[in-house]
């Protein structure tokens, strides 16, 4: 009979240090809980004021780079967002365009047509890299004389400055 209380003795005491460490198990997880959210509300609070001070130093530009398809348009696009500073560029495939908002105090104009050359791209100021141009599939290869950053109105031949 003794053996058969110290048996129960001793379940108790197993169950009485489980519950010890379920409660404390919990205790853990419900402050390392609080903390998480205390940095999530700080880190959202920095990201604001971060946001807010890149508004204010973005430069608007817009010029134009040759191409012909959507192909060539997330080149092109992908090219100008590789460079450090550049929120967002978009290239319209009919006016030959493509419009960039970036962070002149990381980089400027000179960059976005460089590194848009380097992709194969003539734009207004910078010959693409014939290499890279070469590269690229059939239907991006555009005609090295074609009109850029057009207005977007359909152009007709215009014969008047010359004569026949």
């Amino acid at each position: 009979m003794n053996f058969s209380k110290k048996n129960h003795e001793h379940k108790n005491k197993n169950v009485i240090d489980v519950s010890k460490k379920v409660i404390l198990s919990v205790a853990v997880i419900a402050a390392l809980g609080l903390t998480s959210c205390k940095n999530e509300t700080k880190k959202e609070t920095e990201t604001t004021t971060t946001e807010m001070s890149k508004d204010m130093a973005m430069t608007d530009l817009s010029f134009g780079v040759r191409g012909n398809c959507g192909m060539c348009k997330s080149t092109i696009e992908k090219a100008a967002n590789g460079v450090e500073g550049v929120a967002s560029a978009n290239w319209d495939v009919d006016k030959k365009k493509i419009d960039v908002s970036f962070d002149d105090t990381k980089t400027d104009a000179m960059a976005i047509h460089k590194a848009i050359a380097a992709s194969g791209y003539d734009t207004e100021k910078v010959a693409g890299d014939e290499e890279a141009y070469d590269g690229l599939p059939g239907c991006c290869k555009y005609d090295h004389e074609m009109m850029m950053n057009q207005s977007g109105e359909e152009k007709s031949d215009d014969h008047s400055n010359h004569d026949h």
